[in-house]
């Protein structure tokens, strides 16, 4: 399939490079948390590479808008205003985490000032709440919009269905979105679920779902783009499939050799979005090699500087473990 040309997003070349940048800086953070899991710096990691260049095109306003997430989002996070440190910070379960204080898992992301909604282990129990979150902004009369993710084996749960349900009935500013790497854990999508697409799903509660090949930047932007505007103008919830890969294991403590072929983990990685999307700006004329080089010399600098501030920063103190837990 041809990719769209960067031009038809309608973007600017200096927004196109900071899209650019947020895609690199994604990638080489979660490369570093990976990292430290492996030398025994921090106990987990869950990985979303592969998923980089979705997760930075999709079209809101974090200024006004809600991010419920789940646990591969940490570029989106990035995106609605989440810095590399405090993303670190909930690595190594420092106190000043913004996330959770350091009493949650990593990967469990949050932020008040940033709009972005904390989640549960339990998977996709994040939809629910973004229903809830769009039926404020309907009550309020409000202009924000809730953006949720879950990935297509946390899909199948019982609270996506009714969240979606529900949304479709008010008709509620409300965006899902169904990251679609294929696996659950070590489970193809075959064995995960009969329709076609997950997409096909939204028309059974009222409102359109669409399938977009998630290493595209301009498709993805556009059909955000649309959505979005669509929610504002009171048209209701939409439902967009991202077909996105995931070049990890499940987690730090999965080993998908065992269940993948080498052959399709390197076919995977022949085709990282991160790589394709180099590709698109070096051919269009938004970058050179030149460029590239120097952007990723200056964020492995900045994710060097947080990384040292991050682990240097106090743990919690044992006697709090019951603060910050609950509103006050």
């Amino acid at each position: 399939m041809k990719m769209k040309t960067l031009k038809k997003s309608g973007l600017s070349k200096e927004e196109l490079i900071q899209a650019y940048r947020q895609v690199l800086r994604g990638r080489r953070l979660d490369e570093r948390l990976w990292q430290l899991t492996r030398i025994g710096k921090t106990s987990f990691n869950i990985s979303g590479q592969g998923a980089e260049v979705a997760q930075v095109a999709m079209a809101f306003d974090p200024q006004k808008d809600y991010f419920l997430p789940y646990y591969r989002d940490m570029t989106a996070c990035l995106v609605w205003g989440m810095t590399s440190k405090d993303i670190l910070m909930g690595s190594f379960g420092k106190e000043a985490d913004p996330s959770s204080h350091g009493r949650q898992m990593p990967n469990h992301y949050g932020s008040k000032e940033h709009n972005i909604v904390s989640f549960s282990s339990t998977v996709s129990t994040q939809m629910p709440l973004a229903t809830g979150v769009g039926y404020a902004a309907q009550l309020q009369k409000a202009d924000f919009v809730a953006l949720t993710t879950t990935g297509e084996g946390s899909a199948n749960q019982g609270e996506v269905q009714e969240a979606m349900n529900f949304a479709g009935v008010k008709k509620l500013p409300v965006i899902f979105v169904v990251e679609n790497n294929e696996y659950a854990i070590s489970v193809p999508i075959e064995e995960q679920y009969a329709n076609k697409r997950m997409a096909d799903r939204a028309k059974a509660y009222g409102f359109e779902g669409v399938t977009v090949d998630g290493s595209d930047f301009t498709e993805v932007y556009l059909a955000f783009k649309e959505a979005v505007k669509a929610a504002r103008e009171k048209k209701g919830p939409k439902l967009i499939e991202l077909m996105v890969s995931r070049l990890t294991s499940h987690s730090a403590d999965d080993d998908q050799s065992v269940y993948r072929s080498k052959e399709e983990i390197e076919e995977m990685k022949k085709n990282d979005a991160v790589k394709l999307f180099e590709k698109q700006l070096l051919e269009e004329g938004y970058l050179t090699d030149e460029d590239i080089s120097k952007i990723d010399e200056e964020i492995r600098a900045e994710i060097n500087q947080a990384t040292d501030e991050a682990e240097a920063m106090p743990d919690p103190v044992p006697t709090s473990i019951l603060e910050e837990v609950y509103a006050k």
